[in-house]
């Protein structure tokens, strides 16, 4: 995969929507996210800067927009910059 791309699973991993991987990977598996308006069910469907993800997590529904891309998952604070709220 290109270096300006992640998993989408793997981001919603590290920007905290999911507690553990293996839930990131069923709340994208579930038909839970959208990218731009569509919903995607392949955990490995490319996130790139500027996508728009709708996600119904169990505790909140998100609209955000995609401002970075992580390296790992860090604390709650470095989230902010992976994305930006829209809703």
């Amino acid at each position: 995969m290109r270096e300006d791309r992640q998993r989408l699973d793997k981001w919603v991993w590290f920007a905290r929507f999911a507690r553990t991987r293996t839930a990131a990977q069923e709340l994208v598996e579930s038909g839970s996210v959208r990218i731009d308006g569509r919903r995607v069910t392949s955990c490995g469907h490319p996130v790139k800067c500027g996508d728009v993800l709708t996600i119904a997590a169990p505790h909140e529904t998100a609209v955000v927009r995609v401002v970075g891309l992580g390296e790992r998952r860090g604390d709650a604070s470095s989230v902010t910059a992976l994305y930006e709220k829209l809703s």
